[in-house]
């Protein structure tokens, strides 16, 4: 059954249908409207935009996609929740083991979907988001509301070992970012409504509403003035008042057991920051280089996916807790109950010794990044920002019960649990006031405060000097595409000389006269002209300073020749360069313009007033 919507703007209201999906029908998804009355919401909408000024319209639409994403969260968290419950209901029973074929099914099913659902339209990970923030003024595929969804919940519903934050987070750049689209608004209030959907996103996932925002500030690297941080706040706020009433309070990640912080515990917690710190730096690269493996046979999907399935089934065979998302096992460490990690596991008769489980524990952290790395690059799809969670968790309670068994002091262990998820978060992501806020926001209060700023923070320091780069942004960097929190660097890296090319300078030939160099000087506005062969090559350039002294002497108009005053060009520019690069030619020659060269070709001229010019609109655009 086919039902086309017969309202061309109506694109935006797309994935509020999908459940409503046919299947491809020819080379197109058809949608089915179950809701013919949303076209009256869009109106709705469009009558309210022409009464009110851009500034209250702006508000309303925070609002309205922080409710949206809060709805999304909802929908994506409650089905993933219960598939796992599903699948794992009765794991620990007589050693039933048939959940260990779910995650090398839910991989398939995920590339089955991008392939012949999504037509191969799905992008992976917030590196994607960060390049359609800097280079495509933050216009975002319309596919990624919906696409990041149903791929997500699949993967991780049934079992991937990833997270659903990344998915969430993009999935509201997405709604921002095409609700900006459907109603004309400018590329710097694109922007702004894309960071709306993102903090939204984070918002809602945790019910952290301030942890959202600044999450945009940190890991998207947003330039943020005060006025737009009302918008922000709204639309997180939004998508955690909705998550807060509507989800279950089980599904969302809690703790209620949190002690008083006790100062004589900072040596502990400055320990346990410098171990977050290379935990995360280890995790990073493992995660990177397992990715990278499957990445590099990326013609062979149904290979990569029999491998990936075996491998997570191997891992869950003897780690279950590595099953899905894992804030269950969080919880269970938060508990003080290490020992149920091992229900289901082969070493489950071994629970009851306490060094056995703590050993357990330990081995679970080194080698979730196995799982992640293998769930991701053998084709699910999902993000790092659970896992960094899940092994902030595990480091904080192994470090805090090893020193218990030890009789060397006694520390809460549940603290250290919820510190250490802080400090990877922080490590792996570089986003400390996130870390630091998100878990003070899940905890109910900022009893922990201190802890969190001290681990959050080393970490921070001791990942940044191994890592240089945040997971996300690293994948850019490797790629030549460079986006780090040099601001500056960011603006230049996402302009290319190809776009900034003057190409109204007058060519002539090296043995063209004197007297025709002036036929062109008295035409042109500029004061260089390139001088080039028969091919277009180029051979020189000459300066109207050079020959200012020679031009009224009309004897030798047709004697010397334009060879005769031509120089060599200070420096030379291909028209895919970036700006950081181009630059750093301007200040090495000191020149003022520089020839655009491509193949030996001259193509135009490139001079700084005009990159200056661009850096300043850029500037303008990305600060909100």
């Amino acid at each position: 059954m086919v039902i086309y919507i017969s309202h061309k703007d109506t694109n935006i209201l797309k994935p509020l249908k999908l459940m409503f999906c046919s299947f491809p029908h020819g080379n197109r998804l058809n949608f089915v409207s179950p809701l013919p009355k949303m076209k009256y919401v869009h109106s709705l909408i469009r009558w309210t935009q022409s009464r009110l000024n851009k500034r209250q319209f702006l508000l309303l639409s925070a609002v309205l996609i922080g409710v949206s994403m809060g709805f999304a969260s909802i929908v994506l968290k409650t089905f993933v929740h219960y598939i796992f419950k599903a699948a794992t209901f009765n794991r620990g029973v007589n050693y039933n083991y048939y959940y260990l074929a779910l995650p090398g099914i839910g991989i398939l099913l995920t590339v089955l979907v991008i392939k012949y659902l999504l037509r191969g339209k799905l992008e992976k990970g917030l590196s994607n988001l960060h390049l359609n923030i800097s280079k495509n003024a933050s216009s975002v595929p319309r596919e990624q509301m919906y696409s990041q969804i149903i791929t997500s919940s699949i993967t991780i519903g049934l079992g991937g070992s990833a997270g659903l934050e990344a998915p969430i987070v993009i999935t509201g750049a997405a709604f921002g970012s095409n609700y900006a689209k459907v109603y004309h608004l400018t590329a710097k209030d694109r922007t702004l409504l894309l960071a709306c959907g993102a903090a939204a996103g984070i918002g809602s996932a945790f019910n952290a509403p301030i942890a959202g925002v600044l999450f945009v500030l940190e890991v998207l690297l947003l330039d943020v003035s005060i006025s737009a941080f009302i918008p922000l706040i709204i639309a997180a706020a939004s998508g955690a008042l909705i998550s807060k009433i509507f989800l279950e309070e089980n599904i969302l990640l809690s703790f209620d057991h949190v002690q008083a912080f006790n100062y004589r515990n900072v040596p502990y917690y400055i320990i346990l920051g410098v171990l977050a710190g290379l935990l995360s730096a280890y995790h990073s690269r493992l995660f990177t280089k397992v990715e990278g493996w499957f990445s590099k046979s990326k013609g062979k999907v149904y290979r990569n996916v029999i491998i990936g399935g075996i491998l997570l089934g191997f891992l869950y065979f003897i780690f279950p807790s590595l099953f899905g998302e894992g804030y269950s096992s969080i919880k269970t460490l938060s508990d003080q109950k290490p020992e149920n990690l091992m229900n289901g596991s082969i070493f489950s008769e071994y629970e009851n010794n306490a060094w056995y489980v703590l050993i357990f524990v330990g081995l679970t952290t080194f080698v979730k990044a196995f799982a992640t790395g293998i769930t991701l690059g053998a084709g699910g799809n999902g993000g790092n920002f659970a896992p960094s969670l899940f092994l902030g968790a595990h480091l904080g309670f192994f470090w805090a019960r090893l020193l218990n068994l030890l009789n060397f002091t006694k520390l809460p262990e549940n603290n250290f649990t919820i510190v250490g998820m802080a400090g990877i978060l922080s490590g792996i992501y570089h986003a400390p006031l996130t870390a630091i806020f998100l878990i003070a926001e899940i905890t109910g209060g900022y009893t922990l405060m201190i802890p969190l700023m001290i681990v959050s923070s080393i970490a921070f320091v001791i990942s940044k000097y191994f890592e240089p780069y945040s997971m996300d942004t690293k994948k850019l960097v490797h790629s030549g595409q460079i986006f780090t929190d040099d601001k500056d660097k960011n603006i230049l890296v996402s302009i290319k000389a190809s776009g900034l090319v003057e190409t109204d300078f007058q060519k002539i030939k090296a043995d063209a006269t004197l007297g025709s160099l002036v036929d062109l000087i008295s035409t042109s506005r500029r004061n260089i002209f390139p001088v080039v062969d028969a091919d277009g090559k180029l051979l020189g350039i000459v300066l109207l300073d050079n020959a200012r002294e020679v031009i009224f002497k009309r004897e030798l108009y047709d004697t010397m020749k334009v060879s005769e005053l031509m120089t060599k060009a200070p420096g030379m520019v291909h028209p895919m360069e970036t700006m950081d690069v181009v630059m750093q030619k301007f200040d090495d020659t000191g020149a003022w313009n520089l020839p655009v060269i491509d193949d030996g070709k001259y193509i135009g001229f490139i001079s700084k007033s005009t990159v200056f010019n661009r850096y300043r609109e850029k500037l303008m655009a990305t600060t909100l």
